[in-house]
């Protein structure tokens, strides 16, 4: 029995999970359209599609957090009504989330038995816990101090905190959404090590990613899904990234970056001794120095925390650098000027890393987030007068033009799936002739199609000579579209790259602060 009070073990032959015509509406919204599913137990199963193919809708139904509209959900061949995460739980489903939910000042063990504590007496459950633990460090070489503080570790350890909770409440069925999104490759490879050990003790792992790569490294079979429907499942080894790529979109999608050899141009954007502090005084970004010209694609690879958001908001006039100098086109900005107002004037643009937090205002309708920043454009209107109808048909323009879903201005900007948002902010930004554009993290949560779209604007930019900064945690991306690549590590510039001199494993050591003085 663990901790939630599941005792029935599964029928053994029968298949992990098997969703059986679930349908679901949110409105007008069809995201899920009598989608059936198998998941043979003991395996890996992944779950790819666009954004807004209903993927996530569906893991979230077996999940408990959405209930369906039709259909059923049958673990272990057993028809399971899940209404909840409790329920799902106690159903032996766990589910670690792209986005921890962790309480960081806390310590390991802490997190593992909040809501599974044991009963009145904790020091009974935190004896217990302890013991719990240890076996499962044994079984699966998941080594975390228990009594370490969650937040003081890596985001590769945070990780494993988040698989010990699910394992210590007896899940025998493991949905990762997104899982490497923010690993160094050796923690994504320590990853897929751990979820081939949960597979030989028969543990099942659903998988959903964007990354084709990882689909067929790790995977047994895949499905793909399409605008709410299951389009195909299929054995890993008999298919291949461009098959999955058209099975997804509909179409065929190149996979790979394809640019001409770039001729750089006048320096745009120079940063020199720049070191910046939070709002805790504690150094974020170190003495960083180096320039961007016109016409070429620099890139800044790392692991999210090292210092590259705070590097960007700063460039950005959204964070006061503590030392050192920011020149556009040979001019120092001065301190007084150095705001996103100003800065934007003077042709620096900026697409932030969190859409959502700095990027759009999810309350607002599209057309209204489509003008942020902009407001006095005199296409809008003049002063508090806003010409509506002037912004609804420029951003209607834009959606067709960026391939934008549902094409609908007057749309909530929460309605949208993570990639439409994207594209709405990367449309308001590129379009206003940028001399220097900082992107942060362009295709983070973006799907195959979108990432294609998003990659030929960005290169297409350059070759018109803009100067671009893109910060983003994939290295596949960083290695495809730069001219140049810079690592950062605590803040730090631990190296600088050409994309043919280099490779994953030698970028990889840079992120974790391993130099060529160190080495």
């Amino acid at each position: 029995m663990n901790a939630y009070g599941k005792t029935s073990a599964p029928a053994a032959s029968a298949p992990a999970i098997e969703l059986v015509g679930i349908d679901k509406r949110f409105g007008a919204v069809h995201a899920n359209k009598a989608v059936h599913l198998t998941v043979e137990r003991g395996s890996i199963h992944g779950i790819v599609g666009e954004n807004g193919a209903g993927k996530s809708t569906l893991m979230s139904i077996v999940y408990g957090f959405y209930e369906a509209d039709a259909g059923e959900i049958r673990v272990g061949g057993r028809p399971m009504a899940i209404r909840s995460s409790a329920d799902a739980i106690r159903a032996g489903i766990g589910m670690v989330h792209q986005h921890f939910m962790l309480v960081e000042p806390l310590s390991v063990l802490d997190n593992v038995m909040l809501g599974a504590e044991g009963g009145a007496l904790l020091e009974k459950g935190e004896a217990q816990a302890r013991r719990e633990l240890a076996r499962l460090e044994r079984e699966y070489n998941l080594v975390v101090d228990p009594d370490a503080i969650v937040g003081e570790l890596s985001v590769g350890l945070q990780q494993r905190v988040e698989i010990l909770k699910a394992l210590y409440r007896g899940a025998d069925i493991l949905i990762l959404d997104e899982p490497t999104a923010v690993l160094t490759p050796a923690e994504a490879s320590a990853l897929f090590s751990l979820l081939r050990a949960l597979k030989e003790q028969g543990k099942t792992v659903i998988l959903i990613t964007h990354k084709l790569n990882e689909i067929m490294a790790v995977t047994d079979r895949v499905s793909v899904m399409r605008r709410g429907e299951m389009v195909a499942t299929l054995p890993t080894a008999e298919t291949s990234p461009p098959a999955l790529a058209e099975l997804m979109v509909g179409r065929r999608v190149l996979l790979r970056v394809e640019k001409k050899e770039h001729v750089p141009g006048d320096v745009a954007l120079a940063v020199e001794g720049l070191s910046v502090v939070d709002e805790r005084n504690c150094l974020r970004v170190a003495d960083v120095s180096f320039a961007v010209r016109a016409g070429e694609i620099v890139g800044i690879a790392g692991v999210a925390g090292n210092g590259q958001s705070e590097l960007l908001e700063a460039i950005a006039g959204m964070r006061r650098p503590t030392l050192g100098r920011i020149a556009l086109d040979g001019r120092a900005l001065d301190p007084a000027e150095h705001g996103p107002r100003t800065l934007r004037r003077l042709g620096l643009l900026h697409v932030p890393e969190d859409r959502l937090r700095t990027g759009l205002v999810p309350a607002f309708e599209a057309f209204e987030s489509a003008a942020l920043g902009f407001a006095d454009d005199p296409a809008y209107g003049k002063g508090a007068l806003f010409d509506r109808q002037a912004m609804v048909a420029d951003l209607a323009a834009k959606m067709e033009a960026y391939d934008v879903r549902p094409r609908d201005p007057r749309l909530r900007t929460s309605k949208f799936s993570g990639g439409n948002q994207q594209k709405i902010v990367l449309a308001r930004e590129i379009e206003r002739d940028p001399r220097v554009l900082l992107v942060g993290q362009p295709t983070r949560g973006v799907d195959i199609g979108a990432i294609e779209f998003i990659h030929r604007r960005l290169v297409a930019l350059r070759d018109a000579g803009v100067a671009i900064l893109l910060v983003s945690v994939e290295l596949e991306e960083i290695m495809s579209l730069s001219d140049r690549i810079l690592v950062m590590c605590g803040g730090r510039i631990t190296g600088e790259r050409r994309p043919h001199e280099t490779d994953e494993r030698d970028l990889g050591l840079l992120m974790a602060g391993v130099t060529e003085r160190a080495a």
